[in-house]
């Protein structure tokens, strides 16, 4: 494990323990919930995850026992608050990659993210609506999907200057009360070009289409680009990138499946 105060590193080899505990779906949550709102006790966190106190204080104390999570300042000592040691959980891709643990690990975070996204949109509709967000809010939110060709090389760069404008942003606005927490989920996923297409259903050369395995493009829908950038539970989540070799995730208020029961 190679750690500091803002980030925790994961390796597959050294920490094959530390990934199955952070594999349940309540620690996953309760690390989120701490990451965001800061230290709790363990009925504190059972109110927030409708778990009872007991189920709740043994999975913070699992978090405890592989240093996600540490005990904090006690309010009126009758009761241990906890407090997550981090902001960020990362790891190697590659070295993810090379062990059959830490390939189930890095696709269970991968899906947690996706719903976490679409919890995240429903709750943004859910404060548009009720005016919990004000109308500067709309322009500028949304998704994109989009398909450029790229190198790897490409790529790196690509999520090395997101990270960097992000970085550049987050500071900027810190003490800016207008700011609000932005979820933002940055993902890029080379698709391998299809061995062979079925000519019956080709198109004319002249045609136009949507890149194979593409939605069609609804061009009436807004358009965001990457390049420039909780609410209460799932917790923000975060990517940061070192030369594309670390991967770096949040973890956050899914409801993750447990790969180890």
């Amino acid at each position: 494990m190679d750690s500091d105060e803002h980030k925790r590193v994961l390796d597959p080899e050294r920490d094959t323990a530390a990934l199955k505990a952070l594999t349940h779906p309540l620690r996953i949550q309760l690390l989120g919930l701490l990451r965001q709102h800061g230290p709790a006790t363990a009925s504190e966190l059972a109110a927030r995850t409708g778990e009872s106190s007991a189920s709740t204080s043994y999975h913070l104390r699992v978090l405890a026992k592989y240093a996600f999570i540490a005990e904090a300042e006690h309010r009126d000592g009758r009761e241990r608050r906890w407090r997550a040691l981090h902001t960020l959980t990362s790891w190697s891709n590659e070295s993810m990659e090379a062990t059959e643990a830490g390939r189930a690990f890095v696709g269970l975070a991968r899906r947690r993210q996706i719903e976490h996204l679409e919890r995240s949109l429903a709750r943004y509709e859910a404060d548009l609506a009720a005016g919990r967000l004000g109308q500067e809010w709309v322009e500028p939110s949304g998704i994109t999907d989009l398909m450029p060709r790229l190198t790897a090389a490409s790529l790196t760069e690509l999520f090395d200057t997101v990270a960097g404008k992000l970085e550049e942003l987050t500071a900027r606005d810190a003490d800016d009360p207008r700011a609000e927490h932005v979820v933002f989920v940055a993902a890029g996923l080379p698709l391998a070009a299809p061995e062979h297409a079925a000519p019956e259903h080709a198109a004319p050369e002249h045609a136009d289409r949507e890149p194979e395995g593409h939605e069609p493009e609804d061009h009436e829908a807004e358009d965001r680009h990457l390049a420039d950038p909780d609410p209460a539970d799932p917790a923000p989540a975060n990517r940061e990138t070192a030369g594309r070799d670390a991967e770096d995730r949040a973890v956050t208020a899914h409801d993750a499946e447990d790969l180890n029961p």
